[in-house]
């Protein structure tokens, strides 16, 4: 079974030449190829493609924004971003959104064809010289989530409700009320917890550990 790709870029020219040039693989089929300005009424539907090649130079964050849109759904298909940049910074968020390669629009047709076939096999391509930078700012992120969680287990049980009420939109009456307690007590836990991990605002906790929060609540205290 051949691969289904499906293409979306801002150029015709070049989105046009590209589906050209992979319809003559006798294993891939390019179902279909789009040249817009304006992508998200034209993503791909669940199973209408394994492979998308995304361009990554949409203006103002939007071809992150459509490449985490895509990686979110359930089966997604396998995001290859193309892009005229090596920029290590979009490239490890297009890695953290789900994107399976970045790849160079002044690379050969013979790299993308590696890079097709290999994201399908499992692999994950990055431009050779942005390597190093990109692994240090995912190494990075891992170090921060590790530092957030190590706050976060110290916080006790009560605290961390407190944390997810707010987390959830509540205000602090509202989590003095659904928690059955005085609002003198809420202060003193927000205190409390607000000098455990480091911060001068609830709302920097909240934003600080928000996804850490939501794992160590779902599991036992």
């Amino acid at each position: 079974m051949g691969i289904s790709v499906f293409v979306v870029d801002q150029e015709r020219t070049f989105t046009d030449a590209l589906a050209m040039r992979l319809e003559a693989e006798e294993d891939i089929e390019v179902v279909a190829a789009i040249s817009t300005r304006s992508p998200a009424q034209s993503l791909p539907t669940r199973g209408q493609a394994d492979v998308v090649l995304l361009d990554g130079d949409f203006a103002d964050g939007l071809s992150m924004r459509i490449c985490a849109d895509i990686c979110a759904r359930d089966d997604p298909p396998l995001v290859i971003v193309l892009s005229q940049s090596s920029d290590p910074v979009p490239i490890a968020t297009a890695i953290r959104s789900g994107a399976a390669a970045w790849v160079r629009k002044d690379g050969s047709l013979t790299y993308l064809l590696q890079v097709i076939r290999g994201v399908v096999d499992g692999e994950t391509w990055l431009p050779p010289q942005a390597i190093r930078s990109v692994l240090k700012l995912l190494m990075l992120d891992q170090d921060q989530k590790r530092e957030n969680g190590q706050k976060l287990a110290s916080l006790t049980p009560r605290e961390r409700e407190v944390l997810a009420c707010l987390a959830e939109g509540a205000s602090r009456q509202d989590v003095a009320e659904m928690l059955q307690l005085s609002g003198h007590t809420i202060r003193t836990h927000l205190q409390n917890l607000m000098a455990k991990l480091g911060v001068h605002s609830a709302l920097e906790a909240v934003a600080l550990t928000r996804a850490e929060l939501a794992e160590l609540n779902s599991g036992p205290d």
